[in-house]
């Protein structure tokens, strides 16, 4: 569907975005993008819908104006109620538009056509602004930090919904968020973009496999384990992860650890370990 090759964004003098291993998007995939502010996350977003001046290729079946985009920050006007702008945007009138219906209706937002934009809560105006994105049924959806800024419950009720509509669609999407839970959630695949390259892009599986092992026991530090026919990787701060290449190494750790009395968690697929470890350059 989108293949791209040796993409760069310029501004000035600085590189904001340098991809040279290609990267191909299929018609089906769910990518999650990952990295820290100013790693280019928003940069490729534009450079893919065209917005924005790069040198290489972007080679689409797709064109710019047939994709979708849910920005983190829209502003609506003030003086009229969500009703009227849903009609003025979609060229629609809500009374006749079976589809629009079912939208409003499955983000359970019927009660808040009448409110102006300003009136709604920050979870309301993401749905609002969800309505309009998915309206398009764009083979190509991004998603750029839909939840940010929202409570928890807010969050995980808006992932349910994005979950549950694209349950059976063949559509890509992708997502840019800093929440791990929603990129376990949400995605299939990561890129992993740090100082404006990609350090890493394929399934979960592979790329924890790559950076991770077969799996990873974490715990909290102690001074008192002995720990040194082991091999430890990159851990958020005041945690030990330890890799496990083969489950005869986990259990032989994790009965040690029983002994010791202590407490400790076992993943396959922890996103938030499998980027540090990418960013951080230390592969398996």
């Amino acid at each position: 569907m989108i293949t791209i090759e040796q993409l760069r964004v310029r501004y000035k003098a600085t590189t904001a975005l340098d991809i040279d291993t290609p990267i191909i998007i299929q018609p089906s995939d769910r990518i999650g993008i990952i990295g820290s502010n100013g790693a280019g996350k928003t940069t490729f977003i534009k450079a893919c819908l065209g917005l924005i001046k790069y040198e290489g290729k972007i080679i689409s079946d797709v064109k710019p104006e047939q994709m979708a985009v849910h920005m983190q920050f829209n502003h609506y006007i003030d003086t009229v109620n969500c009703k009227v702008i849903l009609e003025a945007v979609l060229q629609t009138t809500y009374k006749t538009n079976s589809k629009l219906q079912e939208l409003v209706q499955f983000f359970t937002f019927e009660e808040n056509l009448k409110k102006k934009f300003k009136d709604l809560s920050g979870g309301q105006k993401q749905r609002f602004t969800l309505i309009l994105v998915l309206m398009q049924d764009a083979p190509v959806t991004f998603f750029d930090e839909v939840t940010t800024g929202l409570d928890f419950e807010t969050r995980s009720a808006l992932i349910q919904k994005i979950l549950q509509w694209y349950e059976h669609k063949e559509s890509a999407i992708l997502f840019v968020t800093h929440y791990y839970q929603e990129l376990e959630q949400l995605t299939n695949k990561l890129m992993i973009l740090h100082e404006g390259k990609v350090v890493a892009f394929d399934s979960h599986r592979k790329l924890f496999e790559t950076y991770c092992g077969h799996s990873v026991i974490t715990f909290d530090q102690n001074s008192r384990l002995n720990l040194e026919n082991y091999r430890q990787i990159i851990a958020p701060q005041d945690t030990i992860a330890v890799a496990c290449d083969s489950k005869e190494e986990e259990l032989a750790l994790t009965r040690y650890l029983i002994e010791q009395e202590m407490n400790f968690k076992r993943s396959n697929q922890d996103i938030e370990l499998l980027t540090l470890n990418a960013i951080g350059g230390h592969p398996k």
